[in-house]
Order: C-alpha cells, then sequence, then structure tokens
C-alpha cells in the first residue's frame, strides 16, 4: 500500500464527514440499522439527496447496506466511527472553552 492511496483514503473517509447531512444521518443510525423509508421522511430532504448523501458514506466504508426485497437498509458498518466524532467534539469542546475564556478576558478589559 503506498502512502498516496493512504492519504486518499484519509481523505475519502474525512470528505464523507464533512458534511452535516452525512453527520446527522451517521447520528441517526447510531441505535441500529433503518430502512431508506425511515431516513428519507426523517431529513425532509429530496430522495435523491438522501441517496447521494447514503452512497457517500457507503463508497467511504463507513455504511453498510443490504437490499431486502425492495427494502435498502443501511446500518454503521464499523462503530469506531463514533469514537473519532467524540474525539472530533473534544477538540470542539476546546476551543469553545478557550473562546469562551477569552472572552471573559474581553469583558473585564472592556469593562474597565
Amino acid at each position: 500500500m503506498t502512502r498516496k492511496y493512504v492519504l486518499d483514503l484519509r481523505v475519502k473517509i474525512l470528505n464523507a464527514l464533512s458534511d452535516p447531512t452525512r453527520l446527522e444521518i451517521i447520528e441517526y443510525l447510531f441505535d441500529g440499522e433503518r430502512c431508506v423509508c425511515e431516513i428519507l421522511p426523517a431529513f425532509k430532504r429530496s430522495q435523491s439527496t438522501i441517496s447521494k448523501h447514503l452512497n457517500i458514506l457507503y463508497e467511504a466504508g463507513i455504511l453498510d447496506r443490504c437490499i431486502d426485497g425492495k427494502r435498502t437498509l443501511y446500518r454503521i458498518k464499523d462503530s469506531r466511527v463514533f469514537d473519532l466524532l467524540k474525539a472530533v467534539d473534544v477538540l470542539a469542546l476546546e476551543q469553545i472553552t478557550q473562546l469562551t475564556e477569552a472572552g471573559k478576558l474581553l469583558e473585564v478589559a472592556i469593562n474597565k
């Protein structure tokens, strides 16, 4: 496996996770497998838009899908994606905390 291949895989996965709708889909699937017929009404977006997002997540290896007759079921392929999102949340919280502290310093400076 070449370095470029590894970098391309990282980009593919991170790009798949970089869209708010796709993150919402991942959160929606946290409790388990769902049919597209359940996913579509939950997001109030067009069928083609949701299908596109589901396919991007599938192609990135984040989702798994199973066709059961006329139903297409999606599930999280590897629950470690939630660990990754939790790590991102920790980074975001640290940034929010720093901004809050900076805001407090500015308030003190303004009120002098």
